[in-house]
C-alpha cells in the first residue's frame, strides 16, 4: 500500500509527481519500496465458502442451507467408513456366520460418532458457530 491504496503489481503508479513502471513492484527491493513509503499488507483471510457468501464473514449464507449440507457430509462420510464391512453383515444375515466382533465395535463407534456429529450440528445456534465445529470420527481401519 501506498497513500492508503492498494498496488496492484504489474500496473504502473505515480508517486510525488514520480512516474513508477509497471514492472516497478517486482524488481525493486524492500529497502527502495519502503523509501518512498510503500507498507506491505497481508491479503485479507478469506471466510470458508462453505459458510460464508463470496469468502465474507459478514455476509453468512442461510442458517439452514448450511445445516443441510453439514448433514450430508456427515452422512456420506458415515456411509463411506460403513460401506468397506456391509457385506460382512449381509453374510451374517444370508449365512449365520457372525462378523468378528471388532468390526461390529467399530461400525458402532461410527455409528456413535455420526449421531455425535448431528447432534452438534443441531445444536449450533448460528452459521459462525457451524463453521467453528470439529467433527470426530473413530480413527482405527477396519479389518476385512
Amino acid at each position: 500500500m501506498l497513500d492508503q491504496r492498494i498496488l496492484p503489481l504489474d500496473t504502473p503508479f505515480e508517486h510525488n509527481g514520480i512516474q513508477y513502471p509497471a514492472n516497478w513492484l517486482r524488481l525493486s527491493s524492500m529497502e527502495e519500496k519502503t523509501a518512498i513509503g510503500i507498507i506491505e499488507v497481508p491479503d485479507p483471510v478469506r471466510a470458508d465458502d462453505r459458510f460464508y457468501w463470496d469468502g465474507d464473514i459478514n455476509n453468512p449464507k442461510p442458517i439452514e442451507m448450511v445445516r443441510d449440507m453439514l448433514i450430508e457430509q456427515i452422512r456420506q462420510t458415515a456411509y463411506t467408513m460403513l460401506l468397506p464391512t456391509d457385506w460382512l453383515i449381509v453374510r451374517q444375515f444370508e449365512t449365520g456366520q457372525e462378523p468378528p466382533k471388532s468390526n461390529l465395535d467399530k461400525r458402532a463407534a461410527i455409528r456413535t460418532a455420526h449421531e455425535s456429529n448431528l447432534s452438534a450440528i443441531n445444536a449450533a445456534a448460528d452459521v459462525t458457530a457451524m463453521a467453528a465445529l470439529q467433527f470426530t470420527w473413530p480413527t482405527e481401519d477396519i479389518n476385512v
